[in-house]
Order: structure tokens, then sequence, then C-alpha cells
């Protein structure tokens, strides 16, 4: 079959002056895309900024035949998401693909959490996916066409111990992520997400000895098909790192029914049968499992 190309399409992906961003970046000029490359340049918990970062990539691109444009707009604002999103439109006239990878780590144990550690995280992970992919919305749908690649983790997903800011921000980017993709469907607009495992100046000191093996070109793959036009999948989550991937879906169990007298010991008494994931069902949106709701209610 054919090398996969995105010549035309224009790119915005954030926190591309480095790591994963970075790699997401040489792939798709690589293989023709016209790449808005974004990074604030701050450290990995969010402070400062540089040019540095984002021109260095810019330069490697152009380097290698390539063609892509910085820009240093934090994500964590509508204006700057604006900014991002303009600096695409006023370069190349066109976005096509949104990579939302830009990202800050700020972990503590929960009884040391607070808002100084909350809130930059929510506004760098969440509010920044929102705001980078509002600002190219309105774009897309005009066009009719749309890719957008939201990096979660399975932090959010499944949980991990000191990261309770990080994992609410990554699993409410699973819901942005599933709303996109309902809203998106009818001007072919396809909305997904990876949960990486690899590494970055986030994870490097996380992942010890195995961090060798986790490299962000395991990673890159998948977030580049996701963001092709044949990519057949949207409102899907996939689990990658190391050169294994698989996909991370939300399923929802048969259940347990009383329509005329539910009580707390009737949920004691069937709460195995309430948990018991044989024949579960997946639904795509909010209507198909209210469907399977409504069906085992007799209606």
């Amino acid at each position: 079959m054919a090398d996969l190309g995105y010549d035309g399409k224009v790119a915005v992906i954030t926190g591309a002056g480095g790591g994963l961003g970075r790699s997401h970046a040489l792939e798709l000029a690589k293989r023709g895309a016209l790449v808005v490359v974004n990074d604030l340049g701050g450290s990995v918990d969010g402070e400062g900024g540089s040019h540095t970062a984002a021109q260095q990539v810019v330069d490697e691109i152009k380097a290698a035949g390539g063609e892509a444009t910085p820009n240093y707009d934090t994500v964590a604002t509508p204006e700057g998401g604006q900014s991002i999103i303009k600096t695409a439109l006023d370069a190349y006239d066109r976005v096509d693909i949104v990579i939302n990878n830009a990202g800050i780590l700020r972990d503590a144990a929960f009884k040391n959490m607070d808002a100084a550690k909350l809130d930059p995280v929510i506004d760098v992970h969440l509010k920044g996916s929102f705001y980078v992919t509002l600002a190219a919305w309105e774009t897309m749908r005009a066009q009719n066409y749309g890719r957008i690649v939201n990096t979660s983790s399975a932090a959010g997903i499944f949980g991990n111990f000191g990261q309770t800011n990080y994992g609410a921000a990554k699993a409410g980017i699973v819901g942005l992520t599933r709303v996109l993709a309902v809203e998106g469907a009818r001007n072919n607009i396809k909305a997904n997400a990876i949960a990486p495992v690899a590494k970055s100046r986030m994870t490097e000191d996380l992942l010890g000895p195995l961090v060798d093996k986790l490299g962000p070109e395991f990673i890159t793959p998948v977030v580049a098909w996701l963001a092709h036009e044949d990519v057949p999948v949207t409102g899907e989550v996939y689990s990658c790192g190391g050169g294994h991937v698989a996909r991370i879906f939300t399923g929802v169990t048969p259940g347990w029914t009383d329509t005329e007298s539910l009580t707390v010991e009737d949920i004691r008494d069937h709460f195995d049968e309430i948990r018991n994931e044989d024949g579960y069902v997946v639904p795509a949106n909010l209507t198909e499992e209210l469907q399977a709701t409504l069906a085992a209610l007799g209606g």
C-alpha cells in the first residue's frame, strides 16, 4: 500500500519544542504537512518561557526540506489559543490538524495538593486543549474537514498516586474528545486521543531504566495515523508505548433492574450482578447509553 502523506495539510502542534511534540512535528513535516510549532518554552512545571525550543524545531524541519512556522503563545488562555490558530491561518490560510500535546507537571499527594498545583495543570492540559481546538473549530467546520488528536494519560483513565491534578485534567480530555467527536461528525471532523507511555521531560524521572525503551518514535506513528484523512474512527482513545498499541474503551455492564421498589438492600443483594462484566456494551455516545438504559427499563 502507498505511504501515508499530508501534502497541503496544515498541522498545529502544541508543546512541539521537544519530546513527543517535536517528534510529531518532524514526522508530519517529513510527510508533507505545513506545521505550526507551538511551544511556550517553559520548564516542566510551567514556569518561564523562551522562543528557543520552538524555533529550533522549525529550523530542523526547514533544514530537512519541510515547511514550518513557530508560535510561542500559551495554550492556557482563550487569547493564547486564538493566537496559535491565527499563526496557522496567517501563514497557510487554513488549519486541518490540531494535536494538543502541551503539558506540565506539578505532582503531589492529594493531602498536599493546593490551588497552586491544581490550577496551572488544569489550565495547560484541559483548558489548553479546549482553547486551541475551539479557536480552530469554525475553520474546520467551514472547510468541512478536521482532525484533532488530544493527549490524555493512564493517570486520568486508571489513576496514579500523586497526580490528582494531572489525572483530573487528563480524564477531562477524554470527555472533551468524546463530545468533539459527536459534534464534529456532520462536518467530517474526527477527534481521538492517546494515552502515551513515553520518554519526555515530564516522565524521564518516573519511568526508571525502562525509559530508554519508550522513545517518542513509538508514539508518533499512532498520532500521525489518528491525524490522517483516512483514519476511520472518532471519539476513541489509544494506549501506546514502546511499540505496543491498544484501544482503551468505556463499557457498560448489563446490570440489574427493578422498576417497582428499588431499595438500598436490593443494591446490596444484587451488587455482584450489577458489576458483572459479561455481556458489556461500548456506547459510542450518550444516546446509545441512554437507549440501553431505556431498553432495560422496558422502554
